[in-house]
């Protein structure tokens, strides 16, 4: 990556200039054009430690740096501008050299070793077993599938983990209510459907008679003494559930290594509890056990309540400790909602205490809510859900009919897998264009748009390159081509051209840094803004008429912009079409 070849040398030149002195300084791209394709600040923060005027470090440094660049071609241009920033401009040799390597490279461009010989465990989507996948869910399944595609991409051993809520309070409301209210013919015929709506039901009757929530507490600690109609409801419950998510995970092409739920930890959690009391971490107040967070100014995080249930709290202690004595862990990232920001200051609080994942890093990936257009929070306690299939599903007919007014002509299979493509990818890169932490209100029209920001317009972009691919092969009678052979990309002058060759360079960039803020989004801008130039470039440029060897040169450039538009988008879940 050239942010960091430029770093490289700047650090050499400071160790050469100035010895003993470290300074912690940056190279990033400037916004404006004027300054250069990147900057660094070197010359401030050395001007700070040697007490020197920062434009004269910076003209030292520049002329190091000039006599490094006569070797290695890599800038056509070192300058300066005050109050010390030292600007850097790409030269073409590096630009051609890096779209040869775009052309070698292909589905790897991009990627990177950075991550080798580390595991990084990811925890995404974990719905509740017994309630339907709503819209609520899809950004912690759609924003964790995107960090697993990222950080396998950069050479990590990526683990992802689905940690359904597979126990808990939530059993005895249903057990409760299948037991008072419950149809097993329509359980067996329907049984997420049905165990919903006696789910909405519970709390509609707890709401006139408070002591049901007493009744679901004595169900849910029979479920937790292993009791022989309780557990057989539970594994019922379990396995429909997880049929049922499976047909959606299918759909969005989401792929788990692990689905460990809460019940499988259950032999762990007394442990914790001995441990923690035994190391005097936790303490008895009011009959339950806490441990105290005094420490760290938070209140006490809950491991086992007055009547002897552990909650969800123990056991995602034992699930992290699992995580580093099983799986081996040298990072673990929890992709779950901004409320829960809370639960996680106490758990990584309480890990420490417990001296659970030392040297490990761990992250709440934080993201907004999703809120209806009303703009309340979706409940499921309400049967206000908007359920994820009906969006997919709603989604996929929307493309059709678009695919059916722009290409008729095409046949009615491949109509269909194309709908079902554009209409996937848009739900996914809808969510995945945002900053992860702003909350979106759900709204039809911006998830089903098909102009501008958008991945139709992305997967178009893509498209049409292909399509031009096939009619330079068929201009010059070519059933298949070598890029690379007699390719002359010294031809490519124009400024269009030059632009997007240092987009192109970004790339890998681009990708590093969405791993290093765990955002997507930076991904989706940038292939967005790819597209954006290069769709300009067809536009105003002849690409395929120009003479020979330009002709020839061009179509790199555009199969090499196509290229990183697919590994964009694969890192963002998206598959693209060939054609559209």
């Amino acid at each position: 990556m050239i942010n960091k070849e430029i770093k490289k040398i700047l650090d050499k030149i400071v160790v050469d200039l100035y010895q003993g002195i470290k300074s912690d300084f940056i190279v990033e791209s400037p916004r404006q054009k004027d300054f250069g394709d990147y900057a660094s600040n070197v010359a401030m923060v050395l001007a700070k430690e040697l007490q020197k005027s920062p434009m004269e470090i910076a003209a030292k440094i520049i002329e190091k740096a000039k006599a490094e660049n006569h070797q290695k071609k890599l800038f056509s241009k070192i300058s300066v501008i005050a109050p010390g920033f030292i600007n850097f401009e790409i030269s073409d040799n590096r630009l051609t050299v890096n779209l040869n390597w775009i052309l070698k490279k292909k589905c790897k461009f991009g990627s990177s070793e950075i991550g080798k010989g580390k595991t990084v465990i990811i925890d995404y989507s974990a719905p509740n077993i017994a309630k339907p996948m709503h819209v609520g869910h899809l950004r912690s399944t759609i924003i964790g599938q995107s960090l697993y595609n990222i950080y396998k991409f950069l050479g990590y051993k990526t683990i992802s983990d689905s940690h359904i809520g597979d126990w808990g309070t939530q059993f005895g409301k249903l057990i409760y209510a299948y037991k008072h209210w419950g149809n097993k013919k329509g359980i067996d015929r329907n049984p997420i459907e049905e165990m919903t709506k006696l789910y909405v039901k519970f709390h509609e009757e707890a709401k006139k008679n408070p002591e049901l929530e007493e009744y679901a507490r004595i169900e849910t600690k029979k479920l937790q003494e292993k009791n022989d109609e309780n557990i057989k409801l539970w594994k019922f419950l379990v396995k429909e559930s997880l049929k049922d998510y499976n047909k959606i995970y299918k759909i969005l092409n989401i792929k788990f290594d692990y689905v460990l739920g809460e019940s499988f930890y259950n032999k762990m959690l007394l442990g914790i509890v001995n441990e923690a009391m035994e190391r005097k971490i936790a303490i008895k107040s009011e009959g339950a056990i806490v441990i105290n967070l005094d420490k760290y100014n938070l209140s006490p995080f809950l491991i086992q309540k007055t009547d002897g249930a552990y909650i969800y709290t123990t056991t995602d202690i034992a699930t992290a400790k699992y995580r580093k004595e099983k799986l081996k862990a040298d990072k673990i990232l929890y992709v779950v909602a901004n409320e829960q920001t809370l639960h996680f200051q106490k758990l990584f609080a309480s890990l420490e205490l417990l001296g659970i994942c030392e040297n490990i890093e761990k992250e709440h990936i934080k993201f907004g809510m999703v809120f209806g257009e009303s703009g309340k929070k979706f409940s499921t306690r309400k049967g206000e859900t908007v359920r994820l299939t009906d969006l997919i599903h709603r989604s996929i007919e929307f493309a059709q009919m678009v695919i059916e007014e722009k290409n008729p002509k095409l046949s009615r299979n491949e109509k269909k897998k194309i709908a079902k493509k554009i209409g996937i990818g848009a739900v996914k890169y809808n969510d995945l264009s945002q900053n992860r932490l702003t909350d979106i209100v759900f709204d039809w029209d911006k998830i089903l748009s098909f102009e501008g920001n958008s991945a139709p317009y992305l997967l178009y972009t893509y498209a049409r390159i292909n399509s031009l691919v096939e009619k330079y092969n068929k201009t010059y009678k070519l059933n298949r081509i070598n890029i690379l052979d007699k390719l002359d990309l010294g031809l490519l002058k124009d400024n269009l051209e030059k632009d997007i060759m240092k987009k192109l360079l970004k790339f890998p960039e681009i990708v590093e840094n969405s791993a290093n803020e765990n955002s997507p989004h930076f991904i989706a801008l940038y292939i967005y803004e790819l597209s954006s130039l290069y769709n300009g470039y067809y536009n105003s440029v002849q690409i395929i008429k120009s003479e020979k060897k330009i002709t020839r040169a061009r179509i790199a450039l555009s199969k090499s912009v196509a290229i990183t538009v697919k590994n964009g988008l694969n890192l963002l879940g998206i598959d693209v079409l060939e054609r559209m």
